[in-house]
C-alpha cells in the first residue's frame, strides 16, 4: 500500500507542477502546501481537476469538487485514493 500511496502522491505533485510550469511559476510543491499559496488560480484548479480525471481515468463526482478537496496535494490525494478504492470495489 505504501508504494501505491507514494506513486499516487508523485502523480498528483507532477500534475500541480505541470500547471505551475505552464504559468512559468517555479514552486516547491510539498504535500501540505496550500495550492493557492504555490500559485494556482481558480482557472488552474479547473485544469487540475481535469488533469486528475485524465491521469487517474475517472470522473470526479460533483459532490467531491469542493474547496476542501483541492486545498493541498494531501487533500487531493485523499480524495483520489477514495475514488480509486470505490471504483475498484464496484
Amino acid at each position: 500500500m505504501q508504494a501505491f500511496d507514494t506513486e499516487l502522491r508523485n502523480r498528483v505533485i507532477k500534475l500541480v507542477k505541470g500547471i505551475l510550469a505552464q504559468n512559468s511559476l517555479p514552486a516547491d510543491v510539498t504535500p501540505s502546501a496550500k495550492l493557492v499559496d504555490v500559485g494556482l488560480t481558480s482557472m488552474d484548479m479547473v485544469n487540475l481537476m481535469l488533469g486528475v480525471e485524465a491521469e487517474f481515468d475517472f470522473t470526479i463526482p460533483q459532490s467531491e469538487i469542493t474547496p476542501e478537496n483541492f486545498q493541498s496535494v494531501e487533500t487531493l490525494e485523499r480524495m483520489v485514493a477514495t475514488q480509486l478504492r470505490l471504483a475498484a470495489a464496484a
